[in-house]
């Protein structure tokens, strides 16, 4: 795994308006980043990120049953009662599930390590399935990537492929639903809308702040016609806490993601992991915060189990340096979690972002930072395989 300086595409600014891409700059300084790349080595790709990936999902999703079948164990996620039910009629019902993105630690020696599960609401995803492949070619085009360079990218074909399969399932049509003002989540959501028509899903888009409730608990859109489906990049936790949340469980309404696949983006699921897979490789030490929690070896991580984009987490390492995240996520409970320091790369720290598309390994995105904790401000490098 190395990190590459390479020349920026003159006109990729003009490339990315031409293909939705709003979002490669944020508060003036640059989200989408390509004045390098990282390399990685077929073996490291296969060996190292793909199977890990592959066994890590699979023993993220045998945990699903056992959290439903343990009160303590829904206790210990802090998941709310009203809702555990909803959820766990998710599950017997089989619910579909569309994608989810891991975060791993890796330096390209040795076995990448788990940071967390974001399995209900991932971003990233526009920039990973599709625009670094842009990218791809068109610096093969220009003769500045070898020819045989490739990527591990298999994620646009597979969200197609999945959506196809579970299309016959879904009411139609489906809705496509997130933050009326946030770039990133229209743009997320933008593009698997499209993955779905590709598909030959009927489709329609509205903001998370337009949909409606009927006095018989269904959600409408502005013409009041009811929301059978929905795929709503949204937090689960969210929706609990919205006024019309008591509404979830009777209103008939299918999600993308159902709401089982919320108990895997709760970080509570770390711990989980590591006590049915005590000292995996590909895991970190992790437990539930308490007063009688086991003690870390010097060095570890405080995360709120709801939180996302590196909000609120406290890192301490080895030395007893402190590096601490602001954010809103105060409130939850938290767990805590042997420390890995991000590898660095010419000053920067790098995190992998491994999708999975409903149970398949699909590809991956880099995003980097100046400092230890990856934020949602953090820059997204493409990636090449070079061997």
């Amino acid at each position: 795994m190395r990190r590459i300086a390479i020349a920026e595409r003159a006109d990729w600014r003009d490339t990315a308006t031409q293909l939705g891409f709003r979002f490669h700059t944020i508060d003036g300084e640059p989200y989408w980043d390509e004045r390098a790349y990282y390399a990685f080595t077929l073996r490291q790709i296969e060996n190292d990120l793909e199977g890990p990936t592959a066994e890590l999902h699979q023993m993220a999703m045998d945990l699903v049953g056992d959290i439903l079948r343990s009160e303590t164990l829904m206790d210990q996620l802090a998941v709310p009662a009203a809702y555990r039910d909803w959820i766990a009629e998710s599950w017997r019902r089989g619910e579909p599930h569309l994608y989810g993105r891991m975060d791993l630690a890796y330096n390209g020696d040795g076995p990448a390590k788990l940071f967390e599960l974001n399995y209900d609401t991932p971003t990233s995803l526009y920039e990973a399935a599709f625009f670094q492949w842009v990218w791809l070619e068109q610096q093969k085009e220009r003769g500045l990537l070898p020819e045989a360079a490739d990527q591990y990218n298999l994620i646009q074909d597979l969200l197609v492929e999945t959506f196809a399969t579970i299309a016959p399932d879904l009411p139609k049509p489906l809705y496509f639903s997130a933050v009326r003002d946030s770039l990133e989540d229209q743009g997320t959501v933008a593009y698997l809308r499209d993955c779905a028509e590709q598909a030959g899903i009927d489709t329609r888009s509205i903001a998370i702040e337009d949909i409606g409730l009927s006095t018989d608990s269904r959600f409408t859109d502005l013409d009041d016609y009811v929301i059978e489906a929905l795929f709503k990049l949204y937090p689960l936790e969210f929706l609990f806490a919205e006024r019309f949340g008591p509404a979830l469980p009777r209103s008939g309404i299918r999600l993308i993601e159902p709401p089982w696949k919320a108990l895997l983006s709760n970080k509570g699921i770390l711990p989980l992991l590591w006590q049915k897979h005590p000292g995996h490789p590909n895991l970190l030490e992790a437990h539930f915060e308490t007063e009688t929690s086991p003690a870390l070896a010097p060095g570890w991580v405080r995360k709120p189990m709801y939180s996302r984009e590196g909000a609120n987490v406290t890192l301490i390492l080895p030395d007893g340096s402190l590096h601490v995240a602001s954010g809103p996520y105060d409130d939850s409970p938290w767990i805590r979690q042997a420390v890995q320091p991000l590898p660095q790369f010419d000053g920067n720290y790098a995190v992998v972002g491994s999708w999975v598309v409903a149970d398949r390994p699909a590809g991956i995105g880099i995003r980097e930072d100046t400092t230890l904790i990856t934020r949602d401000t953090s820059r997204f490098v493409p990636h090449v395989i070079l061997d």
